[in-house]
């Protein structure tokens, strides 16, 4: 399209002089608006390779550098030139370690005159949400298979044992271990799968801060009391936020199964609200293992776990904390992590409040912590996926 607009203000611009002075703008001066409004990098250039116009977004894409047209580009062009025939190239950037893969596809079409145009578009995006996919299909079968497998192997292990009532009773109860945990697996990517195609709630309701801390200990108690931890709370709130409660219940027990699971026994964990500058924050702080700061920005991914063998010790998943970032940002909000190995963690939901929050009770002062590094996670975040105990 691109090629065929250029090809023909390129004509005008050719054209017999006019019998009166147009007075519009000129060809060439609509030439070069198009080409600098394009949403794609676009190059032209003559029949010796050289740039006569281009736009920003070719730039951007790294199709130009020391004022020349990317060596790829040129020689297509001359090729285009030779046959007259459109041709498509790659013109993705080089690999660089630690950069996010880029793709970018060129068409170079030939024009009169021995002139070319190059329009560029970037799959980037494209590309890498296919790995992304790719990656979590890999998982998710990996996941799957794990249970599965074991559900298998310790069902044979119950038939060979049928006449032995200690052994079934035993591997019965590791079958109904393994079960528990691919219905949780299975129930939370599906929880996962609603949130990501979900940019923003559509209904909102008043929920009740307090409700959601009271229900989300409920659902974590027995975890708590198992491994002796007591979970403490400040008082009564009286904060409202708009949201899900069903949804806010869900990432705040998701935070407190980590806590409890990632904290020595008898150790505590506490619950905390308040409100700061138009957001409700309920944060969850244990004195567990910690999490080394190399590894807090992937907590968040779908399936990574920082330690691996206690979270398969506890029936985690690897997808909480993924549930909790999306719930946070399906909110309008963010969740927010301090950490420091051997100290503790502190996991800080934080979701805009009601418009009547500014009339609630003053907010709980902020506990003393050492200091440490802040990830944060929100709307405009671009990993997906997380831990959970």
């Amino acid at each position: 399209m691109v090629g065929l607009v250029v090809g023909f203000l390129l004509g005008r611009t050719r054209s017999g002089g006019s019998e009166r002075r147009p007075t519009g703008p000129t060809a060439a001066e609509l030439l070069e608006r198009f080409v600098r409004s394009s949403n794609n990098g676009v190059l032209i250039l003559n029949r010796f390779g050289d740039l006569v116009l281009h736009n920003k977004r070719a730039e951007a894409l790294g199709l130009i550098r020391l004022n020349q047209a990317d060596a790829r580009a040129r020689k297509a062009a001359e090729q285009v030139i030779e046959t007259g025939d459109p041709l498509e190239i790659d013109l993705s950037p080089l690999a660089v370690r630690g950069r996010q893969p880029e793709a970018v596809v060129a068409e170079v079409r030939p024009l009169d005159d021995g002139f070319t145009v190059v329009e560029a578009v970037d799959h980037s995006e494209a590309v890498r949400l296919e790995a992304t996919r790719r990656d979590f299909v890999a998982n998710v079968s990996h996941e799957l298979k794990t249970p599965v497998g074991a559900i298998a192997l310790l069902a044979e292990a119950v038939l060979d044992a049928v006449d032995d009532t200690d052994e079934v009773r035993r591997f019965g109860e590791k079958i109904l271990r393994e079960s528990t945990r691919l219905g949780k697996l299975v129930t939370e990517l599906i929880a996962l799968s609603r949130l990501q195609g979900a940019e923003r709630l559509p209904e909102l309701n008043v929920v009740e801060v307090d409700a959601v801390v009271r229900e989300a200990l409920g659902r974590t108690k027995l975890a708590a009391e198992s491994a002796e931890i007591t979970v403490t709370t400040d008082g009564p709130s009286g904060l409202l936020v708009e949201g899900d409660r069903t949804l806010l219940v869900t990432a705040l027990s998701n935070l407190l199964e980590n806590a409890v699971a990632y904290s020595p026994q008898g150790s505590p964990v506490s619950i905390s609200r308040r409100l700061v500058d138009s957001f409700i924050e309920i944060a969850v702080t244990d004195r567990g293992i910690g999490i080394a700061e190399e590894e807090q920005q992937r907590v968040f991914e779908r399936f990574y776990r920082a330690d691996k063998a206690r979270s398969r010790a506890t029936g985690g998943t690897g997808l909480g904390l993924a549930i909790v970032k999306h719930v946070a940002a399906n909110h309008g909000g963010e969740v927010r992590l301090w950490s420091s190995q051997g100290v503790g963690s502190t996991f800080t939901l934080r979701i805009p409040a009601h418009a009547s929050a500014e009339n609630a009770s003053a907010p709980a002062p902020r506990q003393e912590r050492e200091p440490g590094p802040l990830v944060a996670t929100g709307p405009e975040s671009a990993e997906q996926g997380g831990t959970t105990p």
